[in-house]
């Protein structure tokens, strides 16, 4: 997929740009911070790491979703440097990408099913992975901007 490949290239000199002070600061109680939602995008790269894997090998199945929050919390991001975690999502992004990019072709109409959803296809988690992404640095950019 060399769409994830392409967003990493666009995003990472300014994600790279965010300071310190912006990256760590929350909106209002209970809503991300900029680290925050990094952290959220690294913890669902390692989940649909899995998801991928196994999806490609084996089609129907049903896998757990995970509490978000919980991930988050016990990822510490809130704490770590910024700079530390953005070398974590672009080095992890990169792997996802070489992982989707490495999916064979007949493995994308396999299907599964996450946290009780409905069936989706291994293609289509594949494109939603990517949109996740766009969708939460949209977030970043807003907080880092406030």
């Amino acid at each position: 997929m060399s769409g994830l490949q392409d967003m990493i290239a666009e995003v990472l000199p300014r994600l790279q740009a965010v300071g310190e002070a912006p990256s760590g600061h929350q909106p209002e109680a209970g809503v991300w911070s900029a680290r925050q939602v990094l952290g959220h995008l690294i913890d669902s790269g390692v989940n649909n790491h899995l998801r991928f894997v196994r999806a490609a090998a084996e089609s129907g199945l049903e896998l757990p979703g995970y509490d978000q929050n919980a991930w988050v919390q016990a990822g510490g991001y809130q704490q770590r440097p910024w700079a530390e975690l953005v070398t974590l999502w672009a080095a992890y992004q990169t792997h996802m990408a070489h992982v989707i990019a490495g999916l064979p072709e007949a493995a994308l109409a396999h299907t599964l099913s996450v946290g009780g959803g409905a069936p989706v296809t291994l293609g289509w988690l594949a494109e939603d992975y990517l949109q996740h992404q766009r969708h939460h640095l949209a977030q970043i950019w807003a907080r880092a901007e406030a």
